[in-house]
């Protein structure tokens, strides 16, 4: 199945960063802030890019690229963010991503896009078992059950997903578009920014031979 419409894409930049002291959105990787990285490899496959932060982070250097919302629920973290994004989208479902990815796939983006169908949500199942869920598809049929979560307190995604239509992508559908599973690198720490300017680099070094 392909969908006619291309998706909305949603990047959630309202998290503290407490561990990397600063905006994760900006840092720069081989060059660009990832956000640039992230919006640069969303741009074609998305009728919309939604930028959701809180009220305190609406400063997000997107340029005209995407339309920054705030929180509806603030301080309910990524499940919050997963629910502002979809209540602004234009389409159907939506591809959520987290603003510290630096490395996304457009094959593996548009496989996930392709499972859709029929599903309220598509998230990737690594190989330790774990589910990723800022990585993933979600239809605004999650909308009714992500509001009465947050209205209730309960904030945790995998609670939400275990109450949804899912479908999970296995590790064997993927890793041939995403050997290194690279889709999934985030960025918490300092350490793990200059591993991803490490990767760049050895990726642009691949591009350039």
């Amino acid at each position: 199945m392909t969908i006619a419409i291309k998706p909305t894409s949603v990047i959630l930049c309202g998290g503290k960063a407490l561990r990397f002291g600063r905006s994760k959105a900006i840092a720069s990787v081989g060059g660009f802030t990832v956000i640039q990285r992230i919006i640069r490899v969303l741009e074609p496959l998305s009728s919309q890019i939604i930028a959701v932060t809180s009220a305190e982070k609406t400063d997000i250097p997107v340029a005209d690229k995407a339309r920054v919302v705030t929180d509806v629920y603030p301080e309910r973290g990524p499940l919050g963010g997963i629910y502002t994004g979809l209540l602004h989208a234009q389409s159907d479902f939506a591809l959520v991503v987290g603003c510290d990815m630096p490395f996304l796939n457009a094959e593996m983006i548009s496989l996930m896009l392709d499972l859709v169908d029929g599903f309220d949500v598509v998230a990737p199942r690594l190989g330790n078992g774990y589910i990723e869920p800022l990585h993933a598809v979600y239809a605004k049929t999650c909308l009714i059950k992500m509001r009465s979560q947050l209205e209730s307190g309960q904030l945790s995604i995998w609670s939400a997903l275990r109450e949804l239509h899912a479908r999970y992508m296995e590790t064997e559908e993927y890793l041939p578009l995403d050997p290194s599973m690279l889709s999934f690198f985030n960025i918490n720490t300092l350490k793990d920014l200059e591993r991803a300017n490490q990767i760049a680099a050895q990726l642009d070094a691949a591009h350039s031979e």
